[in-house]
């Protein structure tokens, strides 16, 4: 095994499951779980509303839009305000927000802007949660690659598992009563949060002698300073609007016109089987390198666009999104761990919002233009576009000093050497 790929002794690892952490990891899974089963719900009930596909679009839309235009915001909050405090008031926004939702179907037939309305309060609610799984994961884990890692496991469950729990439930009772159900996950999130004890409801340090907007500033020039971070993003905006928007709207498009919606379904769960494959991998292996082992495992992303533009079986099809998840979930795992060991406590949750923000903002366009390009270009040529991406975004990754070179750190050992002026760990 290379010096970049050492793995640490199990026995000098510190324990992951405290109560705590167990809190922590059901509060996530739940939320999870309820983010996953939501919008199969609210398809559902938009269409049994008779709003029709474009009405779908439109809830869709609402849910998604504010997340991605006020995460930022959520991140100055969360840093301002306490993480776990702004988590327990998100839990309890998107638990009202979406009670009502449940209650007015239940009723009868609510209006298309009441739905949009209470989806976006939910939208804004999720942009007000994110930056908080960030700041808290390193305060309640020691081992912050393994608390990724296996909260890394549990999303990639929660993803497979949350639209089938969706459409199981559609089948036995009524929309209303899913998104009802959908709810409760957020109350049973907000709950365990509250009870969690080693974590200040209120944040480590004061903001009241700065402004908001100086706050919002101070996030992004530590975003900013830091150049294996900022690179990081651009190199993945330019993976999301070539990579994954051709291999997620083009690729998942040819597969339900091709092999059905059964098949797709299968595909989709071994994503989610070799995202959990790459987790498992992740919590092993302790890089000496993060950033550069995460880009070495890049490559094999390509293999999800790759099995679709050659037409091949549906079972190797399935593989092929299988090795994909491997090198996603070990990925994230090598990135998130690197931001929240590297980044001070008490600016967490800003940088984390304006990573997230960079990261989605090319998402969208992507998936948006694929589409059109397709009826130009073709599907094919793109879905190699796509493939070719994944190697581009490696290559890329290790070719920038800062993104290969920065080493892997204890977070305790950030917290008593880091200062705001230190340049070289900035960089």
């Amino acid at each position: 095994m290379t010096r970049d790929l050492q793995m640490e002794e199990n026995s000098s690892d510190p324990p992951l499951w405290t109560a705590d952490f167990r809190l922590f990891f059901t509060a996530r899974t739940t939320s999870l779980l309820g983010d996953a089963m939501l919008p199969v719900a609210i398809t559902a009930a938009v269409i049994r509303a008779g709003y029709g596909a474009s009405g779908v679009g439109y809830a869709l839309a609402a849910l998604v839009a504010p997340f991605a235009a006020l995460i930022i915001f959520g991140g100055v909050m969360s840093d301002r305000f306490g993480a776990r405090r702004l988590m327990v008031v998100s839990d309890a926004a998107r638990f009202c927000s979406q009670g009502v939702l449940a209650l007015l179907f239940l009723l009868g037939t609510p209006q298309l802007w009441q739905i949009l309305v209470l989806l976006a309060l939910i939208g804004a609610g999720s942009a007000i949660f994110q930056p908080g799984v960030a700041s808290i994961t390193p305060l309640i884990a020691q081992d912050v690659q393994k608390a990724n890692a296996t909260l890394r496991i549990s999303e990639s469950v929660t993803v497979v598992i949350g639209p089938s729990l969706a459409g199981l439930l559609l089948v036995i009772s009524s929309p209303a009563a899913v998104v009802a159900l959908d709810a409760l996950t957020y109350a049973a999130s907000g709950a365990c949060l509250i009870l969690i004890r080693s974590v200040p409801m209120g944040p480590a340090e004061r903001h009241s002698e700065s402004s908001f907007r100086a706050d919002l500033v101070e996030g992004w020039q530590e975003f900013r300073a830091r150049t294996w971070l900022w690179s990081v993003i651009v190199v993945f905006m330019l993976w999301q609007l070539a990579g994954a928007g051709p291999a997620m709207t083009l690729g998942n498009s040819s597969l339900v016109t091709d092999h059905g919606a059964s098949v797709f379904g299968l595909v989709m769960s071994s994503l989610g089987a070799g995202s959990v494959l790459g987790g498992l991998i992740a919590i092993r292996l302790r890089p000496r390198y993060p950033l550069r082992a995460g880009a070495l495992s890049m490559p094999l992303w390509a293999f999800m666009p790759l099995g679709v533009a050659l037409d091949l079986p549906a079972p190797l099809i399935a593989g092929c999104y299988g090795v994909s998840g491997v090198g996603m979930a070990f990925w994230i795992v090598m990135f998130h761990t690197s931001v929240q060991t590297h980044i001070p406590q008490d600016v967490l949750g800003r940088v984390h919002a304006y990573d997230a923000a960079g990261s989605l903002v090319m998402k969208p366009v992507g998936q948006a233009v694929a589409g059109p390009l397709a009826l130009v270009v073709g599907a094919v040529p793109l879905l190699y576009v796509s493939t070719s991406m994944a190697l581009v975004a490696c290559a890329l990754l290790l070719a920038i000093p800062a993104v290969r070179g920065l080493k892997s750190v204890k977070r305790q050992e950030l917290s008593s050497n880091v200062t705001r002026t230190s340049g070289a760990m900035r960089e």
